[in-house]
């Protein structure tokens, strides 16, 4: 895990209380490893940059928020609907972005790729 509670809460002043917040922090870390193809494991969160510990940190918490505030989205197996002429896609677009079957805001994506650790190339 990247960012923990107490990090969510008082730094990224993070929103979401559930009961489950450590569990979705892990789970967006693993969300986060693979967008770095495994990278951070690889050389260790402590042996990054302060600046690429903090952005890894703010990612993982806005990867949280995003899931959250779209979970009811991100749960239909539907990718695309129209009702009466009004249509509404959900995958790449303006502002939303999937990475290796991850959805996300493209903003936060491009906050990750500042790290250097997303791109493809060994």
């Amino acid at each position: 895990m990247y960012a923990n509670a107490t990090y969510y809460t008082t730094e990224y002043l993070g929103t979401y209380q559930g009961d489950d917040l450590k569990k979705r922090l892990a789970q967006v870390a693993d969300k986060v490893d693979s967008l770095t193809f495994n990278r951070i494991k690889g050389v260790g969160f402590e042996n990054l940059t302060p600046f690429q510990q903090s952005v890894i940190q703010k990612v993982c918490c806005q990867l949280l928020d995003f899931e959250v505030e779209n979970a009811d989205l991100l749960a239909t197996a539907v990718s695309s609907y129209s009702i009466n002429g009004v249509s509404m896609q959900f995958g790449d677009s303006w502002n939303v972005v999937t990475m290796n079957g991850i959805a996300m805001n493209r903003s936060t994506y491009e906050l990750l790729r500042q790290t250097g650790l997303t791109g493809r190339a060994i």
